[in-house]
């Protein structure tokens, strides 16, 4: 059973808000994978994006990290594109941060590491598209 609730809209609204800096988990550098689309299309709304990705050393013009924790500076929000399984070591990583946030993709939940996330202080939003919530929400252009 589900026991995780999302913040509220205008809490995820404040959030699409405030965050300057995103940092992409999973960002693949094929243009057609969802990622791929989602981390250009916060790049074009204005959001400094950061990927982390295992093979690639450079990505939509940005360098690539192999971590979370190897990020340098503020991270505003993490956006996770992993299956569910891979989750837990992604909350590690990013408790191993300064990120103020995490948000996982459609179809990606892990009920603990969210609880763990919440508990360090950080806002969790899972199993929503950040790209769909803020074209609903704060699309410019």
């Amino acid at each position: 059973m589900t026991t995780f609730a999302n913040p509220d809209e205008e809490a995820i609204r404040r959030l699409l808000e405030e965050t300057k800096r995103v940092v992409v988990v999973g960002l693949s550098p094929k243009a057609f994978r969802d990622s791929h689309r989602v981390a250009r299309y916060l790049q074009e709304q204005g959001y400094e994006v950061v990927p982390v990705y295992p093979r690639e050393n450079e990505i939509l013009g940005q360098k690539v990290f192999r971590r979370v924790q190897d990020v340098p500076g503020p991270i505003d929000l993490v956006n996770v594109f992993r299956r569910s399984e891979d989750l837990p070591a992604v909350f590690d990583d990013v408790l191993s941060s300064e990120a103020a946030a995490i948000w996982t993709q459609l179809g990606c939940v892990d009920e603990d590491g969210a609880r763990r996330a919440r508990d360090a202080g950080l806002t969790v939003v899972m199993n929503r598209c950040v790209m769909v919530d803020h074209s609903r929400l704060l699309a410019r252009g």
